[in-house]
């Protein structure tokens, strides 16, 4: 089959137990059909992306057995296709020099539908240019949006099913000049020849938009796959601060990567609590209509799990 998979971290620190488990999941999805697995690091913004970050990314990936097609790529060197892809878009932007404050405290977008994310309002989409004069003036600088007129797009999700939502006119540039993920996903996924993306299901909510964005690029929309995250024992959202969830902490504690790899592979119904597992192994027993649907509640102390 042709196509490929991809993992695509923010080189912004270790990571984590949760993200971990979803590029095992990414290789899994991609290696059972027969896709090349690639690695990109979304490095867009310089203030937070570091190269000793992604290095130490690669590492952990590698030390869990998964392996990669090709070199990894990096988002950082690839300004010049956003540019080029917002050219293509004439017509359908605008400039917005909106604050996020005034954006949390604007009215709802009259198309908002009940029960939806919070809509861009619109306040900026048709300023005459001397209302966008005045506003240069203030020293306001314009993050650059895209012109969606209260359109709906539909994807189709190998866990969720159809997913249909309505597309805000989401940022395409920001206003320190830094491209958006929802621009920079798209170009650089069918610039990869990425047809399959697996991730968490905190993104799920912007698919549909990045596969209208897709459309209007004149370039197919990617089979989705998102997964559940992991959350700590208060149900939110893992992260770093919750102690002992990286590789680098866990060795500390006498914990090899292969260990690491059997307390994910359980997570997913793909082994015993004992069982050592290689990717290999899991490929073999991998279904994704058995995977399990709700949010991995990683062990308080997951050393001490992976000890008892």
């Amino acid at each position: 089959m042709n196509g490929a998979g991809r993992y695509a971290p923010s080189p912004t620190g270790e990571l984590h137990l949760g993200n971990l488990r979803t590029a095992l999941l990414a290789w899994l999805f991609a290696r059972s059909t027969g896709r090349r697995f690639l690695l990109r690091f979304e490095d867009l913004d310089p203030e937070r992306s570091d190269r000793a970050h992604a290095d130490r990314q690669l590492a952990d990936l590698t030390a869990l057995g998964l392996d990669f097609d090709g070199e990894p790529q990096t988002q950082s060197d690839r300004w010049a296709s956003y540019a080029e892809a917002v050219d293509r878009l004439a017509g359908r932007t605008y400039e917005c020099y909106c604050s996020r404050r005034e954006i949390a405290e604007a009215p709802s977008a009259p198309h908002r539908q009940p029960g939806s994310l919070r809509t861009y309002p619109g306040t900026c989409r048709d300023l005459s240019n001397e209302q966008r004069a005045d506003r240069l003036a203030e020293g306001r600088r314009p993050a650059l949006r895209l012109r969606a007129g209260g359109a709906s797009e539909t994807v189709q999700d190998l866990l969720h099913g159809e997913v249909t939502r309505m597309v805000d006119d989401f940022v395409l540039r920001r206003n320190d000049g830094v491209w958006s993920y929802n621009l920079a996903v798209v170009v650089d996924d069918a610039a990869m020849g990425v047809d399959q993306v697996v991730r968490g299901d905190d993104l799920l909510s912007s698919a549909p938009g990045q596969a209208y964005l897709a459309a209007l690029l004149g370039v197919p929309a990617p089979m989705y796959a998102h997964v559940p995250l992991a959350v700590n024992a208060s149900g939110q959202r893992l992260a770093k601060r919750d102690g002992a969830v990286t590789l680098a902490r866990l060795a500390r504690q006498g914990v090899s990567a292969g260990e690491v790899l059997t307390l994910i592979a359980v997570s997913l119904d793909l082994a015993g609590p004992t069982e050592r597992v290689t990717p290999a192994l899991l490929l073999e027993r991998f279904d994704p209509a058995a995977l399990p649907r709700r949010p991995w509640a990683v062990p308080g102390s997951p050393a001490g799990s992976l000890r008892a």
